[in-house]
């Protein structure tokens, strides 16, 4: 089989969320009759929350961008980070990075609008949470939970960021509490804006309306690594 153009991926915030994105793109290539062409490289989950409290999104970019060139040197056409927390510096690390960013916000925009969604609220760390997504995103009006509500969500993703697990007891209290707030608040749809949130959510264990930051940030890598492919190797 011929080989995708080939990605750089920067995996490691988190783990789980790394894992889950190989085997998608790897399952997507083979099903167009490709071989999934990636490097990838292991940045560290504690860096990015840390600059995410500090607001520091030139350092943070900085730091991202030296895992992208030494993935361009490996072979890298893109870049892609599995990590809805640290595309709060997207715009930054965009205009100095060596490589096209393939970001999330784009194809999440265009779902939003696809499926006319008026009312969001966010499942992610506290940063996208109370950022509304780092201002990305305007089409529609996002729903904040309750202060205690995001702490809990924020906590727990953190857990599994840092682990690449997830628990049943995790799984159903954020079900649970996703229930509360499309009826409380009227909400049309929970993004879950945290791509590690695959370790706890699929289409087989999801009750509540949702928008998976993740699947849709594959699609579009997909489509990017696919669409060209006259310079693959055999």
């Amino acid at each position: 089989m011929k080989k995708s153009r080939c990605l750089g991926l920067i995996g490691g915030v988190g783990v789980g969320a790394t894992i889950h994105y190989y085997e998608k793109l790897a399952a997507g290539c083979e099903s167009q009759g490709r071989t999934l062409d990636m490097v990838m490289a292991h940045a560290e989950t504690p860096r990015v929350l840390q600059a995410a409290r500090a607001d520091d999104r030139s350092g943070l970019a900085e730091y991202l961008n030296g895992y992208i060139r030494r993935l361009q040197a490996a072979g890298a056409e893109f870049a892609a980070i599995p990590s809805v927390t640290t595309h709060f510096c997207v715009r930054e690390l965009s205009a100095i990075s060596p490589l096209p960013v393939l970001d999330v916000f784009n194809p999440l925009s265009a779902e939003l609008v696809a499926r006319a969604v008026q009312r969001v609220a966010l499942f992610g760390t506290r940063f996208a949470i109370e950022s509304e997504l780092f201002g990305q995103v305007d089409q529609v009006e996002f729903i904040l939970p309750k202060p205690e509500e995001i702490d809990y969500i924020h906590k727990t993703y953190v857990e599994v960021a840092l682990t690449g697990t997830g628990s049943a007891d995790q799984h159903e209290g954020l079900s649970a509490l996703a229930h509360t707030i499309l009826k409380r608040d009227k909400v049309d749809a929970i993004v879950l804006a945290g791509t590690d949130l695959v370790v706890l959510f699929n289409s087989g264990n999801t009750d509540f309306p949702s928008i998976d930051c993740a699947d849709l940030h594959i699609r579009a890598i997909l489509n990017h690594i696919l669409a060209d492919t006259s310079s693959a190797q055999p």
